[in-house]
């Protein structure tokens, strides 16, 4: 018999009764029954319940056994009495009665438990991540992230995707956030960056006539935690196409992406391809996001006409600046006092003056604002988003550009606190015609607003004679539940158009040459049109996890300070390693 083990702990059935067997394993729970001992074993591979009595050889052994001691027990393979079965397990209708027992690792006291699904400090488990991923839900967690990781390469490999490691150890990139920088020994004063993405890579890769290619891509942004992105690096599966458009990235990665969903969604709804395509100022007007969550229902609509010189004087004030608008919000079945009330005091702690509002009751309409607009305006509100007795509508107003985020926040808490959200769906979607570029009030200037190797749409043409802030690129997202999934773009392939593109955002063709050389090169050599984009593995995973945050579905993660409390990074360097890099320390005073 094998030093440690005949079976896992997840293996044996009720044919199995009457042969001997070994396992080894973790003690999950041990329980006393009236002086008989019963340990659940617990393995990779699940969980056996074995019994000891006080007529077993092993039983001394058994009473100093403690949770997460590392033991090997052999025994006889038995039924459980009638009645005492567990259909929740695969190995529920048989246990082990032990006759040997070997401690092969005891435990010290537990700094937080394995058994059940108790919410600790994340400090403790981050601290003792070795200990929280033997937890169910986390090994769970981690097990599925492998099985999508191996089914997005299966899908990409057999639409004709060819899978390549671009290098991790690379040049400093403009891609949004600040860079990881590594010093090189050999080349004092000199550093390297780690890739932000492997974006310039990829595009190399279609110069090099590779036509397809994907990669499980590390990607490293030292930017301040989000609740959204793990901080210091993330994964994402990387891919670029070569002659294509638009379209046929899209047509490429919806059986990928909604493949995913659908294989380990656990029966939730997904929406169907083709995915609706949805402009970005589209979006933003009716979802007060890029990232709308299509589960809920509710539509933003522009009601300002029926404010326009109303007596409502703080909208109607507002209106005569032909740059601000009012959007409604429609609550159905939102009509209470009690709810509206509770929505204008959630508008105060998210530091508004309030958020206002029109209800309808049989009678018509009712609220302060009702009351100022008269009910002709107030009926044309109603009829307008579509609304009747019972209902509500909630209303922001200014310039659109400032409050646009808090009427997406408002959409969204309303949708939720009224529960009109379908949580068996995932909804998907791409948004398209992102701005190419954005003004930047802080420093007075152009800059891109999305990924600086896109194509603005009406090519070089449109860079010349185009008002920068106007121009549209070929890019585009995906939008799932109310996460930002993927992102990319058609590239920009024309040399002169990349160099008038970052000319316009601040950077001259000499910089352009120094930071991009590679890329710039290649394309005076026969350059093919070509696009990608890249999708969220961990946002993917979270979200058919069930998850709340991105380190309930990754190995060992950092804290929301950027701090590793199992491995203690980062770390000082020491005396030797800064004179071997040569460099000087110059920290901030305490």
């Amino acid at each position: 018999m094998h030093r440690y083990r005949s079976h896992t702990c997840g293996q044996l059935r009720d044919t199995d009764a009457g042969a001997k067997t070994r396992l080894s394993g973790w003690c999950h729970r041990i329980r006393d029954h009236g002086g008989v001992l019963f340990v659940d074993l617990r393995d990779h591979y699940g969980m056996t319940q074995c019994v000891v009595d006080p007529d077993s050889p092993a039983f001394a052994t058994a009473e100093k056994l403690r949770s997460e001691w590392v033991v090997r027990m052999d025994g006889d393979v038995r039924i459980r009495p009638t009645g005492t079965e567990n259909a929740d397990m695969p190995t529920g209708q048989i246990e082990i009665y032990v006759r040997e027992i070997e401690v092969l690792g005891p435990a010290a006291e537990l700094p937080l438990p394995v058994f059940g699904d108790i919410d600790y400090p994340e400090e403790t488990r981050l601290k003792y991540r070795f200990l929280d991923l033997r937890r169910e839900r986390l090994h769970k967690n981690i097990m599925l992230r492998g099985q999508v990781v191996d089914a997005m390469r299966s899908k990409m490999k057999a639409q004709g995707f060819n899978e390549f490691q671009t290098p991790i150890l690379t040049a400093s990139s403009p891609e949004g956030a600040r860079d990881f920088l590594v010093p090189s020994r050999l080349h004092p004063g000199k550093f390297y960056a780690l890739p932000q993405a492997p974006q310039q890579y990829k595009q190399l890769l279609m110069m090099a006539g590779f036509d397809r290619y994907f990669q499980i891509a590390p990607c490293f942004r030292d930017e301040d935690p989000r609740a959204d992105r793990l901080p210091g690096e993330f994964y994402q599966l990387d891919l670029e196409m070569s002659f294509v458009e638009q379209e046929d990235i899209f047509a490429a990665v919806e059986p990928v992406v909604g493949g995913i969903f659908r294989d380990f969604g656990e029966g939730k709804a997904v929406t169907p391809s083709p995915w609706p395509r949805i402009p970005y100022a589209e979006s933003m007007a009716k979802y007060g996001s890029d990232k709308p969550d299509l589960r809920n229902p509710l539509v933003m609509q522009d009601v300002s006409e029926h404010f326009r010189g109303s007596n409502f004087k703080v909208f109607a004030r507002m209106l005569e600046d032909a740059k601000n608008r009012v959007w409604a919000i429609p609550a159905p079945t939102g009509g209470q006092r009690t709810f509206c009330d509770r929505m204008n005091s959630w508008a105060q702690g998210e530091g508004q003056p309030g958020l206002g509002y029109i209800m309808w009751r049989e009678d018509g309409a009712a609220g302060p604002i009702a009351n100022n607009i008269g009910p002709e305006r107030a009926e044309a509100v109603r009829v307008q988003l579509d609304l009747k007795a019972g209902d509500a509508a909630f209303f922001v107003a200014g310039d659109p550009e400032r409050f646009v985020k808090f009427a997406g926040a408002a959409r969204t808490k309303v949708g939720q606190d009224l529960n009109l959200i379908d949580e068996n769906r995932y909804e998907l979607a791409w948004i398209v015609d992102f701005p190419m570029f954005e003004w930047n009030e802080d420093e007075k200037k152009v800059d891109f607003s999305h990924n600086p190797f896109s194509m603005p749409q009406g090519g070089f043409d449109a860079l010349n004679n185009q008002d920068p802030v106007t121009i549209k690129a070929f890019q585009y997202d995906i939008a799932c539940n109310g996460f930002e999934i993927a992102s990319g773009g058609i590239r920009n392939h024309v040399p002169e158009a990349m160099v008038k593109a970052f000319e316009i955002a601040g950077y001259s063709e000499q910089t352009v040459i120094e930071r991009f050389g590679g890329m710039y090169r290649a394309f005076q050599y026969g350059a093919p049109p070509h696009g990608g984009m890249a999708a969220g593995v961990d946002r993917i995973i979270m979200l058919l996890a069930g998850a709340q945050n991105l380190r309930e579905v990754a190995l060992f993660p950092m804290n929301q300070q950027a701090v590793d409390l199992l491995m203690g990074s980062p770390s000082e360097a020491s005396n030797q390693q800064l004179r071997d890099l040569h460099i000087r320390l110059n920290l901030p005073e305490k």
